[in-house]
């Protein structure tokens, strides 16, 4: 596969989720994904790190390279701890993040990723929660990943997801620059 790889198997992910489920509405907190990214409508998304709006000066959203943590993102310090973690063990450093949701049925659409800053970076999945039928997609190659992976894949690539299966798909989406 080259538009997939798995780095690692077995992360433990259970309290990371377990701090989701605590957070009463956590999947309601912020609704911008689905409101503002047309490919992005039927997804749901805890922001952990975003871009940096004050940094914009006149920029498209996709070239804007400074990020932050979220105020949301306080209600969720596993996850933060998290992904500290994951940056130091992938060398990189850390740019925008999120944990994504795809309800029974849900898709995201084919897109690619476009601009400076996904360009510099590299995209990364831990599955904390996935059955099967739910399907990512990037260029011709589709692949479930399981719950406690960790996936590099291609976000350049034309790409794509879909829940087919009867539970949620929620997966920690972040982007790295190798350092």
């Amino acid at each position: 596969m080259q538009n997939f790889r798995l780095i690692e198997e077995q992360v433990s992910v259970s309290h990371l989720l377990a701090e989701i489920n605590a957070v009463e509405n956590a999947w309601d907190l912020n609704q911008g994904r689905q409101s503002k990214i047309k490919v992005q409508r039927e997804a749901q998304a805890i922001p952990i790190r975003g871009l940096r709006k004050s940094k914009i000066a006149g920029r498209k959203r996709w070239d804007v390279h400074e990020s932050r943590y979220t105020n949301i993102s306080r209600n969720f310090p596993k996850i933060r701890s998290c992904l500290v973690d994951l940056a130091s063990k992938l060398n990189g450093e850390l740019s925008r993040a999120k944990v994504a949701k795809l309800t029974p049925g849900a898709r995201v659409y084919p897109h690619i990723d476009r601009g400076e800053y996904y360009r510099v970076r590299d995209r990364y999945h831990l599955v904390f929660d996935s059955e099967p039928g739910n399907v990512l997609r990037a260029g011709d190659e589709e692949l479930w990943m399981k719950p406690g992976e960790l996936w590099w894949f291609d976000n350049k690539a034309v790409h794509a997801a879909e829940n087919a299966s009867a539970s949620d798909r929620i997966h920690f989406i972040f982007d790295l620059l190798p350092l």
